[in-house]
């Protein structure tokens, strides 16, 4: 399926991704509401991978303008005391906003936005870990209860006797596809952790290894370099790729000439998008890919 996907993703400055389908906003970051405008009422989910103030200023007009009982419900990692405290201030500043529903949410919390759609809470180590897990990644997974094999050739009258019977338990299995998986801010710490993701949303602050130490300056935080991602993608079932939150130092040009080099390199031939720093990605997945020759 193809998902419309908005996103602006730009290393230091701002991120957030809305799926239109699913009601889901993943990241509020600055300038959120000033590109989605009224088409931010659709939004009943906000999953937030940490507190830096490049993933959460977006949060505050968001809330004002969306608020109402019950909704928006805003996912944050339970460990940062960051969330309280805006939560306390969104309703001292707008005290209308008291139908909004703030939600921590641990390591492999399973959260249902959806009769048969659960988001998964996945730990990483972009924030230091010092009094707890305050940085989380997330996996948007499908359930659906599949016919057991030795049923299938059966004729639907037996089929269906069996069911009433048995009982759905004992004749079906459940089957999750990981829809979409989104990294947040980390850098690559496990090659096999978004396997079987038919997308992935995954951050890439910087083209080359040695990119990193100039760019922070020894700050703490932990990102992902490009060719990690690449590498990681390649012995990985994925279907889709987006890349976003790039430094503002690359030009679109280097993006994109090191997006081909790498896919290339790892003989990458599924479809690879990027969001540009400065730039707006609209219906990402219906746009053209990086690396379409």
């Amino acid at each position: 399926m193809f998902y419309n996907i908005t996103g602006y993703s730009t290393a230091l400055f701002s991120t957030w991704y809305f799926i239109d389908e699913l009601r889901l906003l993943f990241d509020a970051g600055d300038g959120l509401m000033a590109n989605l405008l009224q088409k931010s009422r659709k939004i009943e989910h906000v999953f937030i991978s940490h507190a830096d103030r490049d993933h959460v200023t977006g949060l505050l007009q968001f809330n004002q303008l969306n608020s109402r009982p019950g909704f928006p419900v805003i996912y944050y990692p339970k460990d940062s005391g960051s969330f309280p405290a805006l939560s306390d201030f969104s309703v001292k500043f707008d005290p209308h906003v008291t139908g909004t529903v703030w939600t921590p949410i641990s390591p492999e919390n399973d959260v249902p936005i959806r009769k048969d759609m659960f988001v998964r809470s996945i730990p990483n180590t972009h924030a230091a870990q010092k009094g707890g897990i305050r940085s989380l990644s997330f996996k948007v997974i499908q359930t659906k209860m599949k016919l057991n094999p030795e049923l299938v050739k059966l004729p639907a009258a037996d089929i269906k006797r069996i069911i009433e019977q048995k009982g759905k338990a004992r004749t079906h299995t459940e089957v999750q596809t990981n829809l979409i998986s989104y990294s947040g801010d980390t850098p690559v710490e496990d090659l096999g952790r978004w396997e079987n993701s038919q997308i992935l949303i995954h951050e890439a602050t910087f083209l080359r290894d040695d990119d990193e130490e100039k760019e922070l300056g020894g700050h703490s935080a932990k990102h992902s370099y490009l060719e990690e991602v690449m590498e990681m993608v390649s012995g990985s079932n994925i279907e889709q790729l987006i890349l976003g939150h790039f430094s503002s130092r690359y030009s679109a040009e280097q993006i994109d000439s090191r997006i081909m080099e790498l896919c290339e390199k790892y003989a990458i031939n599924i479809p690879v998008f990027r969001v540009l720093p400065g730039e707006v990605g609209h219906n990402i997945l219906h746009g053209q890919p990086a690396n379409a020759k």
